[in-house]
């Protein structure tokens, strides 16, 4: 048995050689990176008082931070109440409905930004038919400005923010709607008073994972809107492989402001994740006890007669 037991852990050893060269060197490089001098010696906090004192690179933050926050509240809006309404369908249906939500959640990228300049651009399909009629609905609409990239991020927000909320309506027991029916609560009593307080932690993860998964979109904006538009993703492109600035320290630093920021959002959503599984564990328990509660009656019953 032990033999075999080490025979099991050589197996992992891929895994783990994979973990440290795709995972863990690549952050070590980044932030030696970061405090790294140009002459490769030393240390030094340069760079980062070089980012934190340049307005270009407090903009680039700025600006991804607003987007991101702005589609994914968006994003979890309409992707809760679309959760909600696939749990309405037929089984069907429903499988059909998420299929469909889980390729578009993958549509991202170059493809998706080439679609929207067909589509809706300057000289796309939709704003010249509709110009064509006669009809002014893209008249004041730019796709290559802050009102574009919205668009293009909830895109691909909605369909994730879908899937991660509809396992959690399916937390939300029908003995809990029928006992609050019974205590002569309404539909509107039962979600502010039991329903949203269930959803809170899945609603505020998935935020999480949203606004991590805008800050870190870098393809889709830099297709669509290129060096335009100051964001932090695209900025640190540039440093890195730009072809006239060409600063990889400004870079490391850049990446390592992304990597907090989206840190912060996977830690939000653990936090949130654990309290979930608090919720159903204290109610699961709390059952159990009622349970016993009502068998103590007739355990002392039966003792009795014994």
């Amino acid at each position: 048995m032990k033999w075999r037991n080490r025979w099991i852990f050589l197996g992992l050893v891929p895994f783990v050689l994979m973990v440290v060269a795709f995972q863990f060197a690549p952050i070590l490089s980044m932030i030696t990176g970061s405090v790294r001098p140009e002459d490769g010696t030393g240390f030094t906090l340069s760079y980062y008082a070089r980012v934190l004192q340049s307005a270009f690179y407090l903009k680039a933050i700025k600006n991804s931070l607003l987007i991101s926050v702005s589609s994914s509240i968006i994003g979890i809006i309409v992707g809760l109440i679309c959760a909600y309404s696939i749990t309405r369908f037929s089984p069907r249906i429903r499988n059909r409905l998420l299929m469909l939500s889980n390729m578009t959640s993958n549509f991202s990228g170059v493809p998706l930004a080439f679609s929207y300049i067909i589509l809706l651009g300057n000289n796309g399909v939709f704003t010249l038919l509709f110009k064509q009629w006669g009809w002014n609905v893209f008249g004041d609409f730019n796709l290559y400005s802050w009102t574009g990239l919205i668009l293009v991020y909830v895109y691909f927000q909605i369909p994730l923010a879908l899937l991660l909320l509809y396992p959690s309506f399916y937390g939300i027991r029908d003995q809990w709607k029928e006992a609050a029916s019974l205590l002569g609560a309404n539909k509107w009593q039962f979600w502010t008073t039991i329903g949203i307080p269930v959803l809170t932690p899945a609603v505020f993860g998935t935020l999480g994972i949203l606004f991590a998964n805008a800050m870190g979109a870098y393809a889709t904006a830099y297709a669509l809107v290129g060096g335009n538009y100051n964001l932090l993703a695209v900025q640190i492109g540039s440093l890195v492989s730009g072809d006239v600035v060409n600063e990889p320290q400004l870079g490391n630093v850049l990446a390592v402001i992304l990597a907090l920021s989206t840190l912060l959002a996977v830690f939000l959503n653990h936090k949130m994740t654990q309290r979930s599984q608090m919720f159903n564990s204290n109610s699961a328990s709390r059952q159990v006890r009622k349970r016993r509660t009502l068998l103590r009656p007739w355990a002392t019953t039966v003792k009795e007669e014994l």
